[in-house]
């Protein structure tokens, strides 16, 4: 039986609690004075980052690596966990076994958000941005919200932003990102949401994209009748809920922008919405991915009664979310931008936004497909958008919680993409290899572990003489 309080456990195990958002919600109940511990596969920068706040960490699938406290008494030790850990976990099998309470990260954020102003961000891509634009505008704007983040906000350098005390809960925002992996979005029940896109995706988990679509209307008729619907426009999952219903996006809906120019290599726009305009708004972050992300965040702040003057300096001092868009090197003649796109549409979205703010200039992109069945889904797609590029080195597929699937690799992938200058190479090779490549602007994209690569790649191209 699940309880509605936290306040029941001491100790909080995390098993994948280097995920972006398990790390997260292990910050929340580290700040609020819990025992906190857990597993993960690799010592990535995240993992680093928790170890040092205080949180023990073990690398090592095995029992005897879980600390002592929490496992001498199953009613005082919460076990939280991510869908993407193996069946054959070995700590998972014997939390199962010894009759500890499991539940999924979305299942404890359920129980946080119910007694909160939740605004649930929801899609199949932009959550990461539209959720953290939307704490960013909040919290400029000083109002009370705390926010459990996908990724690292280059504002605040954490993926968890905590709200002021108060004996009021029920007035505090939560802005929290509503995953559609494993249906987990459906243990919250949002006051506002935001839904970005409804793309076929995890079909691993869905089989189809009608039953992805049938999700999302289910997530949607969850919203308190009382509250609001933000949905981009286009997409056709309200009919559900008996919230009020305004769309947005790009160029059409209720909120969207007109004259978007590039002005000293910032994405500016006019944001309309249906009271009138906010002008001028020069981005920090690119993409014209991102001014739709920003005319969503823009929306529910206006719904919330933020002014428009503290919507557009919030904008304009936003820096993004790390790996989503995130300049590495930014000097004449080298460029080198790193991006988590794993979808077809994200990397799509993202090449197009390199290309239109660095015209005529050459790309090199090195890929590393996330998922067997992903890639064996969508490899057509994967092909065009990687087709955009002027040099693909593709990596192997990262694995993530799937077992090889015989016949789907890269390869597949590969020999469909039309650009030329295409090759497959070794994670371990990359570095080797664009010492002795002539490039000009070099991205990285992938939801792997292609982010270890990140760090080695900057150094490279901001020393190219010391490197070689």
């Amino acid at each position: 039986m699940m309880s509605s309080s936290v306040t029941n456990w001491k100790y909080i195990y995390f098993v994948g609690i280097g995920g972006i958002g398990m790390s997260a919600l292990a910050r929340w109940f580290n700040a609020n004075g819990f025992e906190v511990a857990g597993y993960d596969k690799t010592m990535t920068p995240l993992v680093k980052k928790l170890i040092e706040e205080g949180i023990t960490v073990t690398l090592e699938d095995e029992i005897t690596t879980i600390p002592a406290g929490f496992t001498q008494d199953p009613q005082q030790t919460l076990i939280i966990y991510t869908p993407a850990v193996p069946v054959q976990h070995k700590q998972m099998i014997y939390f199962r076994d010894t009759n500890f309470l499991i539940l999924k990260r979305s299942q404890v954020l359920g129980i946080l958000t119910k007694n909160l102003r939740t605004i649930g961000v929801a899609g199949t891509h932009g959550k990461t941005t539209t959720s953290s634009l939307v704490a960013h505008i909040l919290r400029h704007a000083q109002v009370n919200s705390t926010a459990f983040l996908g990724g690292i906000t280059q504002n605040y350098g954490t993926n968890l932003l905590l709200n002021e005390p108060t004996e009021h809960l029920e007035e505090v925002f939560c802005v929290v990102e509503a995953d559609e992996f494993d249906r987990s979005f459906l243990t919250l029940f949002p006051e506002i949401a935001i839904v970005t896109s409804t793309d076929a995706d995890h079909l691993d988990i869905y089989g189809k994209h009608e039953a992805v679509l049938e999700s999302f209307r289910d997530y949607v008729s969850q919203i308190d009748e009382n509250g609001a619907l933000f949905m981009r426009d286009g997409l056709e999952i309200a009919s559900s809920t008996k919230a009020k219903v305004l769309t947005y996006s790009l160029k059409n809906g209720d909120y969207h922008s007109t004259n978007i120019r590039i002005e000293n290599a910032r994405f500016v726009f006019d944001l309309i919405y249906p009271e009138g305009v906010i002008e001028g708004i020069a981005m920090k972050i690119p993409g014209y991915h991102n001014i739709e992300n920003s005319i969503a965040a823009t929306a529910v702040a206006l719904y919330l009664g933020v002014t428009p003057e503290k919507i557009r300096e919030a904008l304009e001092n936003y820096g993004g979310v790390k790996r989503r868009f995130e300049y590495q090197v930014e000097e004449e003649g080298c460029v080198y931008i790193d991006d988590y796109a794993h979808h077809p549409a994200e990397i799509e979205a993202f090449l197009s936004s390199v290309k239109g703010l660095y015209p005529g200039r050459h790309v090199t992109a090195i890929f590393q497909p996330h998922l067997f069945t992903r890639t064996r889904d969508f490899a057509d797609g994967f092909a065009e958008s990687l087709s955009l590029a002027d040099r693909l080195l593709l990596l192997e597929i990262y694995p993530a919680r799937e077992l090889p699937i015989e016949g789907v690799n890269a390869e597949m992938v590969l020999e469909k993409v039309t650009t030329p200058d295409k090759q497959l190479v070794a994670k371990e090779e990359v570095l080797k290899i664009l010492k002795e490549l002539n490039t000009d602007i070099v991205v990285t994209i992938g939801a792997g572990d292609i982010d270890t690569l990140v760090e080695p790649i900057r150094n490279l191209l901001k020393n190219p003489v010391a490197n070689n």
